[in-house]
């Protein structure tokens, strides 16, 4: 892997892939597959999958590390001519029918872009929040969990995702409260039998309708502050939260660019991963695909790469 890493400095790629994800990865394998001449540039290798934990709805694994997913993935990818720096793209541009790249001290130039930049977790946005970020304020419990064994602890969400935060949580917690700011929450069929489970044995403790307004302590979190009271207070006191509320997609670079976003901030693709701009596509969590899966993402990758294969057999 180490030999793709050199001499990235081409005068022209066929495509660069932005995102070292499932979908830039996917991306990355199948467009060297086709012959491309192809970059890969990320800053955190695996994305978002290698801090999920176990992942057991991707299809071929019944159940698998989420790092260790990813990295058979970039293992695939690399086996082929596929170069790689691990870096933050700082700028695209249109430049004729060529896009410039700068990331860092780089810069490349290439035929087409596959955009696949992911998202990036959503702030609650409240006092204390920022001056406890590694002292007690985390978002992910599978990084993080170790500094809350034996302690109690708080999962901040509704969703599935922080319902999974909080099943991880528990592995280490003495006990975990779970606040959503909505009537209930809305779990997967297959974590729902493990939180009644946890529920039942008061491992973990659901409370809705109620959201954190501060997060207070001295070096480290010490307690919570709540909009309503449960049993009777406002204070929660736990010693770790974990923020899972929802996600935001990266997609500034598309937006400088001048690619079609919708309300949400997500890339606009057709089936095809086609943007509004010519030989520039997108794939994965950053785009306007509803459902956020790693297999969909995948599978964008992969549709990615043949319209960039299709557009620059076209444009020869």
């Amino acid at each position: 892997m180490e030999a793709n890493k050199e001499n990235t400095k081409e005068i022209e790629y066929d495509t660069i892939v932005i995102g070292t994800g499932v979908a830039g990865y996917s991306a990355a394998m199948y467009a060297a597959r086709l012959g491309l001449k192809v970059l890969i540039i990320g800053e955190t290798p695996g994305g978002t999958l290698a801090l999920t934990g176990k992942v057991e709805n991707y299809p071929g694994f019944m159940s698998i590390d989420g790092q260790e997913l990813t990295e058979l993935l970039e293992k695939h990818a690399l086996s082929y001519n596929v170069k790689t720096i691990t870096e933050i793209v700082d700028k695209i541009e249109k430049e004729n029918n060529l896009f410039a790249v700068q990331a860092g001290n780089n810069a490349f130039k290439s035929k087409t872009i596959i955009l696949a930049t992911g998202t990036e977790v959503k702030k609650l946005g409240i006092k204390g929040e920022k001056e406890f970020f590694g002292n007690g304020v985390s978002y992910c419990a599978l990084c993080d969990s170790a500094f809350i064994k034996g302690k109690e602890a708080a999962v901040a969400g509704g969703g599935d995702a922080a319902v999974k935060e909080a099943l991880l949580a528990v592995e280490y917690a003495k006990k975990v409260y779970i606040i959503n700011n909505e009537k209930e929450l809305h779990p997967e069929d297959s974590h729902k039998k493990r939180l009644d489970e946890l529920v039942q044995a008061g491992k973990i403790e659901v409370i809705n309708n109620n959201e954190i307004l501060e997060i207070k302590g001295t070096k480290e979190i010490e307690k919570l502050i709540l909009k309503k009271e449960f049993k009777g207070k406002k204070e929660l006191l736990v010693q770790g939260l974990f923020v899972y509320i929802g996600q935001i997609p990266r997609s500034e670079l598309a937006k400088i660019l001048g690619a079609k976003l919708n309300k949400k901030g997500e890339v606009i693709v057709n089936q095809d991963c086609k943007t509004n701009i010519k030989g520039f596509f997108a794939g994965g969590d950053v785009t306007n695909r509803e459902w956020k899966q790693a297999i969909i993402a995948a599978s964008q990758g992969v549709t990615a790469a043949y319209s960039a294969y299709n557009y620059c057999r076209k444009n020869n």
